[in-house]
């Protein structure tokens, strides 16, 4: 008989699997914590549990403070800039005290022309009287006036004939038929258009800042990369856009050009305003000078109006660098 044989077969091992009653406890615990997270969450808070803020030092403005970046300023090339400045304007006045002093007469003649130190002789005189600071006064606000009224009037316009050719084919053939008219021609016919010597001051001191304003505008479009326009017209912007943010920033430079031309013409055809018509300002203080032969009122009437010029055409140059900081970085510039 054959033997039976017994084949052991290996125990698989069954993970039981969790009670109903803890899966419920934990299910319960989880549900009540979550309760009571919103329930804190919807709570007022209260004044006590809030964080209270860290108080914050008070910033202070002290002397040193300002000292030390009035000096951070200062830079070794501004203070070369600052020293050839001084040294061109010392030899002038070198120039003037020594001709004054021994009376050159080498073509031209020093004989009547007053010292320096009767200048200052006659500054310390004149310099605080109400009737000096009044011309000086008056010649600055009609300079700014018809400054202001040129630059509001030519840079739009010199914009718009730049961008726009009927603009221009309307605009340029009478621009340049007064364009070549000296702003001291314009005195009589200034006289009779306006109603008043002030308007017609004024008027004239326009006339000599519009059209270098207007001119160096036109020449700042002219002068505009096309590639700039395209591109600006290829990501759709607007004309109004492209004028703001493409036109006028492109033409900056040659429009600030134009304005300190425009300022220093601007000074001549006052001055000479002044002289012929005027009542009041540094022309007529000094024309006034030269008609009772006063010839230190005369040298303190042209160092004014000198240092006048300067001063505007400075503010200018000092605006242009504010509008315009990208040109620090363009060839010749201070980085």
């Amino acid at each position: 008989m054959a033997s039976a044989k017994i084949v052991a077969l290996p125990m698989i091992e069954k993970h039981s699997d969790p009670e109903p009653a803890a899966v419920a406890a934990k299910s319960s615990a989880a549900e009540i914590s979550a309760v009571e997270t919103v329930a804190n969450a919807s709570a007022p808070v209260t004044s006590s549990e809030l964080p209270v803020p860290a108080s914050e030092p008070v910033p202070t403005v002290s002397l040193t403070k300002v000292l030390r970046s009035l000096l951070a300023q200062i830079t070794r090339e501004r203070l070369i800039t600052a020293a050839l400045a001084c040294i061109s304007i010392g030899a002038l006045f070198l120039f003037w005290y020594l001709g004054t002093k021994y009376r050159f007469e080498f073509y031209i003649r020093f004989k009547n022309v007053p010292t320096p130190y009767e200048v200052y002789q006659q500054l310390t005189q004149v310099g605080l009287s109400n009737k000096y600071l009044f011309n000086i006064a008056i010649s600055v606000r009609r300079i700014l006036l018809g400054f202001f009224i040129a630059m509001a009037i030519g840079v739009p316009l010199g914009l718009a004939i730049g961008k726009y050719q009927r603009v221009r084919d309307l605009f340029m053939p009478v621009i340049e038929i007064l364009r070549p008219i000296p702003a001291i021609a314009w005195v009589p016919m200034s006289i009779m258009l306006w109603p008043n010597n002030e308007a017609s001051i004024v008027y004239i001191t326009f006339i000599g800042a519009f059209f270098p304003i207007l001119l160096n505008t036109i020449h700042g479009v002219h002068s505009l990369d096309g590639v700039l326009v395209r591109a600006a017209r290829c990501l759709g912007a607007s004309e109004f856009r492209l004028f703001l943010n493409v036109i006028l920033p492109g033409s900056l430079p040659h429009i600030f050009t134009g304005l300190a031309v425009g300022m220093g013409v601007a000074w001549v055809s006052l001055i000479a305003a002044e002289m012929i018509s005027g009542q009041f300002g540094v022309g007529y203080f000094t024309w006034e000078a030269y008609s009772l032969v006063d010839y230190p009122a005369i040298v303190l009437g042209m160092i004014t109006i000198g240092f006048l010029g300067l001063a505007c055409s400075g503010i200018i140059r000092m605006v242009g660098v504010l509008l315009m900081p990208w040109l620090a970085f363009a060839p010749g510039g201070r980085r």
